[in-house]
Protein backbone atom coordinates (compact mmCIF):
# COMPACT_ATOMS: atom_id res chain seq x y z
CA UNK A 1 0.00 0.00 0.00
CA UNK A 2 1.12 3.55 -0.73
CA UNK A 3 1.36 5.96 2.20
CA UNK A 4 1.39 9.76 1.90
CA UNK A 5 4.22 11.01 4.12
CA UNK A 6 4.97 14.73 4.30
CA UNK A 7 3.97 15.35 0.71
CA UNK A 8 5.38 12.25 -0.99
CA UNK A 9 4.14 8.72 -1.61
CA UNK A 10 6.14 5.81 -0.24
CA UNK A 11 5.44 2.13 0.27
CA UNK A 12 3.97 1.45 3.70
CA UNK A 13 6.94 -0.79 4.50
CA UNK A 14 9.30 2.11 3.74
CA UNK A 15 7.41 4.82 5.66
CA UNK A 16 9.66 6.16 8.43
CA UNK A 17 9.71 9.00 10.91
CA UNK A 18 12.37 10.24 13.31
CA UNK A 19 12.77 8.62 16.73
CA UNK A 20 12.80 12.21 18.01
CA UNK A 21 9.33 12.89 16.58
CA UNK A 22 7.11 14.44 19.26
CA UNK A 23 4.40 11.92 18.47
CA UNK A 24 6.72 9.05 19.31
CA UNK A 25 8.49 10.75 22.19
CA UNK A 26 5.53 12.36 23.95
CA UNK A 27 2.31 11.34 22.19
CA UNK A 28 1.91 14.87 20.79
CA UNK A 29 -0.44 14.67 17.85
CA UNK A 30 -3.91 14.45 16.39
CA UNK A 31 -5.63 12.12 13.98
CA UNK A 32 -8.79 11.71 11.93
CA UNK A 33 -10.38 8.55 10.61
CA UNK A 34 -12.71 8.65 7.64
CA UNK A 35 -14.63 6.31 5.40
CA UNK A 36 -14.35 6.27 1.64
CA UNK A 37 -16.95 4.84 -0.68
CA UNK A 38 -17.45 4.86 -4.42
CA UNK A 39 -13.88 6.12 -4.79
CA UNK A 40 -14.43 9.27 -2.73
CA UNK A 41 -13.69 10.25 0.88
CA UNK A 42 -16.89 11.06 2.77
CA UNK A 43 -16.98 14.51 4.39
CA UNK A 44 -13.24 14.99 3.93
CA UNK A 45 -13.56 18.78 4.21
CA UNK A 46 -15.36 18.53 7.56
CA UNK A 47 -12.74 16.18 8.94
CA UNK A 48 -9.89 18.44 7.84
CA UNK A 49 -11.57 21.53 9.28
CA UNK A 50 -11.91 19.79 12.65
CA UNK A 51 -8.27 18.69 12.46
CA UNK A 52 -7.05 22.18 11.65
CA UNK A 53 -9.17 23.71 14.42
CA UNK A 54 -7.82 21.28 17.02
CA UNK A 55 -4.25 21.78 15.80
CA UNK A 56 -4.59 25.55 16.24
CA UNK A 57 -6.41 25.39 19.58
CA UNK A 58 -3.86 22.98 21.05
CA UNK A 59 -0.97 24.95 19.51
CA UNK A 60 0.30 21.99 17.54
CA UNK A 61 0.40 24.14 14.41
CA UNK A 62 -1.58 27.07 13.07
CA UNK A 63 -0.51 26.49 9.49
CA UNK A 64 -2.64 23.55 8.35
CA UNK A 65 -4.31 24.20 5.01
CA UNK A 66 -7.45 22.13 4.61
CA UNK A 67 -7.76 22.18 0.81
CA UNK A 68 -4.34 20.56 0.13
CA UNK A 69 -5.06 17.94 2.81
CA UNK A 70 -8.41 17.08 1.22
CA UNK A 71 -6.62 16.72 -2.11
CA UNK A 72 -3.93 14.52 -0.51
CA UNK A 73 -6.59 12.24 0.98
CA UNK A 74 -8.18 11.73 -2.42
CA UNK A 75 -4.81 11.22 -4.10
CA UNK A 76 -3.94 8.53 -1.54
CA UNK A 77 -7.21 6.75 -2.23
CA UNK A 78 -6.62 6.96 -5.98
CA UNK A 79 -2.96 5.90 -5.68
CA UNK A 80 -4.07 2.69 -3.97
CA UNK A 81 -6.89 2.16 -6.48
CA UNK A 82 -9.54 1.75 -3.76
CA UNK A 83 -13.25 2.32 -4.09
CA UNK A 84 -13.97 1.65 -0.41
CA UNK A 85 -11.55 2.23 2.43
CA UNK A 86 -10.95 3.24 6.01
CA UNK A 87 -8.63 6.22 5.89
CA UNK A 88 -6.56 7.87 8.58
CA UNK A 89 -4.52 11.04 8.71
CA UNK A 90 -2.09 11.51 11.58
CA UNK A 91 -0.34 14.76 12.40
CA UNK A 92 2.35 14.97 15.07
CA UNK A 93 4.53 17.72 16.52
CA UNK A 94 7.34 16.67 14.18
CA UNK A 95 11.04 16.31 14.87
CA UNK A 96 11.45 18.91 17.57
CA UNK A 97 12.59 19.34 21.16
CA UNK A 98 9.43 20.17 23.11
CA UNK A 99 11.45 21.67 25.98
CA UNK A 100 12.80 24.37 23.66
CA UNK A 101 9.40 25.51 22.43
CA UNK A 102 8.57 28.99 23.67
CA UNK A 103 4.92 28.76 22.68
CA UNK A 104 5.23 31.95 20.64
CA UNK A 105 5.44 30.44 17.18
CA UNK A 106 2.30 28.31 17.26
CA UNK A 107 4.18 25.06 16.80
CA UNK A 108 6.87 23.67 14.53
CA UNK A 109 6.79 21.72 11.28
CA UNK A 110 4.49 18.74 11.80
CA UNK A 111 4.81 15.21 10.51
CA UNK A 112 1.75 14.31 8.40
CA UNK A 113 0.92 10.75 7.39
CA UNK A 114 -2.07 9.51 5.39
CA UNK A 115 -2.78 5.81 5.20
CA UNK A 116 -5.62 3.80 3.76
CA UNK A 117 -6.86 0.30 4.50
CA UNK A 118 -9.77 -1.89 3.46
CA UNK A 119 -12.93 -0.93 5.35
CA UNK A 120 -13.76 -2.79 8.54
CA UNK A 121 -16.64 -5.17 7.91
CA UNK A 122 -19.04 -5.43 10.82
CA UNK A 123 -21.43 -8.39 11.19
CA UNK A 124 -24.99 -7.76 10.04
CA UNK A 125 -26.06 -8.82 13.52
CA UNK A 126 -24.55 -5.65 14.95
CA UNK A 127 -27.13 -3.60 13.07
CA UNK A 128 -30.02 -6.07 13.04
CA UNK A 129 -29.78 -7.09 16.69
CA UNK A 130 -27.76 -4.31 18.34
CA UNK A 131 -24.83 -4.58 20.75
CA UNK A 132 -24.25 -4.51 24.48
CA UNK A 133 -21.96 -1.86 25.95
CA UNK A 134 -19.83 -1.83 29.10
CA UNK A 135 -18.84 0.99 31.45
CA UNK A 136 -15.30 2.33 31.15
CA UNK A 137 -13.05 2.33 34.18
CA UNK A 138 -12.28 5.86 35.37
CA UNK A 139 -13.90 9.10 34.29
CA UNK A 140 -13.34 11.49 31.41
CA UNK A 141 -12.03 14.87 32.57
CA UNK A 142 -13.81 17.85 30.96
CA UNK A 143 -11.13 20.19 32.34
CA UNK A 144 -8.29 18.43 30.54
CA UNK A 145 -7.09 20.90 27.90
CA UNK A 146 -7.21 18.16 25.25
CA UNK A 147 -10.76 17.01 26.08
CA UNK A 148 -13.03 17.03 23.06
CA UNK A 149 -10.10 16.77 20.65
CA UNK A 150 -8.95 13.66 18.78
CA UNK A 151 -5.45 13.38 20.18
CA UNK A 152 -3.01 10.47 20.02
CA UNK A 153 -3.56 9.81 23.73
CA UNK A 154 -5.83 6.81 23.18
CA UNK A 155 -4.33 4.25 25.55
CA UNK A 156 -7.13 4.32 28.13
CA UNK A 157 -9.78 4.22 25.42
CA UNK A 158 -8.23 1.26 23.63
CA UNK A 159 -7.73 -0.58 26.91
CA UNK A 160 -11.40 -0.15 27.78
CA UNK A 161 -12.39 -1.27 24.30
CA UNK A 162 -10.37 -4.45 24.83
CA UNK A 163 -12.04 -5.01 28.17
CA UNK A 164 -15.44 -4.43 26.57
CA UNK A 165 -14.67 -7.05 23.93
CA UNK A 166 -13.76 -9.50 26.68
CA UNK A 167 -17.29 -9.00 28.01
CA UNK A 168 -18.77 -9.53 24.52
CA UNK A 169 -19.62 -5.84 24.28
CA UNK A 170 -19.31 -3.62 21.25
CA UNK A 171 -18.27 -0.42 23.06
CA UNK A 172 -17.43 1.06 26.45
CA UNK A 173 -19.26 4.14 27.74
CA UNK A 174 -17.37 6.92 29.52
CA UNK A 175 -18.89 8.96 32.32
CA UNK A 176 -17.90 12.41 33.54
CA UNK A 177 -17.11 13.11 37.22
CA UNK A 178 -20.73 14.26 37.62
CA UNK A 179 -21.91 10.88 36.25
CA UNK A 180 -23.27 12.17 32.95
CA UNK A 181 -22.52 10.13 29.84
CA UNK A 182 -19.87 11.64 27.54
CA UNK A 183 -19.95 8.91 24.88
CA UNK A 184 -18.13 5.76 23.92
CA UNK A 185 -14.41 5.11 23.72
CA UNK A 186 -14.52 5.76 19.97
CA UNK A 187 -18.02 7.08 19.43
CA UNK A 188 -20.70 9.64 20.20
CA UNK A 189 -23.93 8.61 21.92
CA UNK A 190 -27.58 9.40 21.19
CA UNK A 191 -30.71 8.42 23.06
CA UNK A 192 -34.30 8.42 21.83
CA UNK A 193 -37.04 9.31 24.30
CA UNK A 194 -40.72 9.91 23.45
CA UNK A 195 -39.87 10.47 19.79
CA UNK A 196 -37.16 13.05 20.49
CA UNK A 197 -33.41 12.69 19.96
CA UNK A 198 -30.89 13.69 22.62
CA UNK A 199 -27.09 13.84 22.59
CA UNK A 200 -24.52 15.42 24.92
CA UNK A 201 -23.29 18.87 23.94
CA UNK A 202 -19.87 18.64 22.31
CA UNK A 203 -16.84 20.87 22.65
CA UNK A 204 -17.84 24.35 21.48
CA UNK A 205 -21.56 23.75 22.03
CA UNK A 206 -21.64 24.34 25.81
CA UNK A 207 -24.12 26.75 27.32
CA UNK A 208 -22.77 29.91 28.95
CA UNK A 209 -21.41 29.31 32.46
CA UNK A 210 -21.61 25.53 32.11
CA UNK A 211 -18.57 23.32 32.57
CA UNK A 212 -16.53 22.55 29.44
CA UNK A 213 -17.49 19.53 27.38
CA UNK A 214 -15.25 16.50 26.98
CA UNK A 215 -17.30 15.34 24.00
CA UNK A 216 -15.74 15.24 20.54
CA UNK A 217 -17.82 17.10 17.92
CA UNK A 218 -18.12 13.99 15.77
CA UNK A 219 -18.48 14.29 12.01
CA UNK A 220 -20.85 11.31 11.83
CA UNK A 221 -22.71 12.79 14.81
CA UNK A 222 -23.24 15.98 12.80
CA UNK A 223 -24.47 14.00 9.80
CA UNK A 224 -27.04 12.26 12.01
CA UNK A 225 -28.16 15.63 13.35
CA UNK A 226 -28.64 16.82 9.75
CA UNK A 227 -30.66 13.71 8.89
CA UNK A 228 -32.82 14.06 12.00
CA UNK A 229 -33.65 17.62 10.97
CA UNK A 230 -34.62 16.42 7.49
CA UNK A 231 -36.87 13.78 9.05
CA UNK A 232 -38.52 16.35 11.29
CA UNK A 233 -37.19 14.74 14.47
CA UNK A 234 -36.65 17.09 17.39
CA UNK A 235 -33.06 17.19 18.67
CA UNK A 236 -31.71 18.50 21.95
CA UNK A 237 -28.08 18.73 23.05
CA UNK A 238 -27.89 18.33 26.81
CA UNK A 239 -26.26 16.51 29.69
CA UNK A 240 -27.47 12.91 29.76
CA UNK A 241 -27.49 11.07 33.06
CA UNK A 242 -26.60 7.40 33.08
CA UNK A 243 -30.12 6.56 34.30
CA UNK A 244 -31.49 8.30 31.21
CA UNK A 245 -29.53 5.92 29.02
CA UNK A 246 -30.94 2.92 30.89
CA UNK A 247 -34.46 4.33 30.68
CA UNK A 248 -34.33 5.40 27.03
CA UNK A 249 -36.59 4.07 24.32
CA UNK A 250 -33.59 3.64 22.02
CA UNK A 251 -29.83 4.18 22.22
CA UNK A 252 -27.26 4.24 19.45
CA UNK A 253 -23.63 5.20 18.86
CA UNK A 254 -22.01 6.91 15.90
CA UNK A 255 -18.59 7.06 14.31
CA UNK A 256 -17.17 7.11 10.79
CA UNK A 257 -16.35 3.40 10.78
CA UNK A 258 -19.70 1.83 11.68
CA UNK A 259 -22.06 4.75 11.04
CA UNK A 260 -25.07 4.23 13.31
CA UNK A 261 -24.70 1.34 15.77
CA UNK A 262 -27.73 0.27 17.86
CA UNK A 263 -27.27 -0.41 21.59
CA UNK A 264 -29.67 -2.81 23.32
CA UNK A 265 -28.24 -2.96 26.83
CA UNK A 266 -25.49 -2.23 29.33
CA UNK A 267 -23.31 -4.94 30.84
CA UNK A 268 -21.62 -4.14 34.16
CA UNK A 269 -19.17 -6.01 36.32
CA UNK A 270 -20.55 -6.61 39.83
CA UNK A 271 -19.09 -8.11 42.97
CA UNK A 272 -21.05 -10.84 44.72
CA UNK A 273 -20.29 -13.26 47.54
CA UNK A 274 -19.30 -15.76 44.86
CA UNK A 275 -16.91 -13.29 43.27
CA UNK A 276 -16.98 -10.97 40.26
CA UNK A 277 -19.72 -11.43 37.68
CA UNK A 278 -21.64 -9.52 35.05
CA UNK A 279 -25.09 -8.03 35.21
CA UNK A 280 -27.10 -6.94 32.19
CA UNK A 281 -29.53 -4.03 32.06
CA UNK A 282 -31.76 -4.04 28.99
CA UNK A 283 -32.62 -0.85 27.17
CA UNK A 284 -36.34 -0.84 26.48
CA UNK A 285 -37.25 -4.22 24.94
CA UNK A 286 -33.62 -4.95 23.94
CA UNK A 287 -34.49 -4.62 20.26
CA UNK A 288 -33.30 -2.18 17.62
CA UNK A 289 -35.70 0.75 17.58
CA UNK A 290 -37.57 2.21 14.64
CA UNK A 291 -35.79 5.58 14.60
CA UNK A 292 -32.38 3.95 14.95
CA UNK A 293 -33.13 1.75 11.95
CA UNK A 294 -34.26 4.77 9.94
CA UNK A 295 -31.18 6.79 10.82
CA UNK A 296 -28.90 3.87 9.95
CA UNK A 297 -30.49 3.51 6.52
CA UNK A 298 -30.56 7.27 5.93
CA UNK A 299 -26.93 7.62 6.91
CA UNK A 300 -25.85 4.91 4.45
CA UNK A 301 -27.96 6.59 1.77
CA UNK A 302 -26.30 9.95 2.44
CA UNK A 303 -22.83 8.45 2.21
CA UNK A 304 -23.75 6.92 -1.16
CA UNK A 305 -25.40 10.10 -2.39
CA UNK A 306 -22.48 12.36 -1.54
CA UNK A 307 -19.71 10.03 -2.70
CA UNK A 308 -21.47 9.31 -5.98
CA UNK A 309 -21.95 13.01 -6.75
CA UNK A 310 -19.56 14.67 -9.18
Amino acid sequence: MKVWLNGAFVEDTDAKTSVFDAGFQHGVGLFETMCAKNGKVFRAQSHMERLAESAAMLRLTENLQTAPLVEALQLTLDKNNQQEARMRITITGGDLNMLQQTGESGGGDPTIIIQTQPPTKYPDGFYNNGVMVSIAGGRVNPYDFSAGHKTLNYWSRLLNLQMAAMQQCGESLWLTPSATVAGGSVSNIFIVQDGGLYTPAARGEEEINSEPSAVLPGITRNVVLEIAKELGVGVQKKDIAFDEVLGADEVFLTNSSWGVLPVIGVRATVQTEEGAGTQDQKISDAKVGKLTKQLHISYQDMVDRETLSV
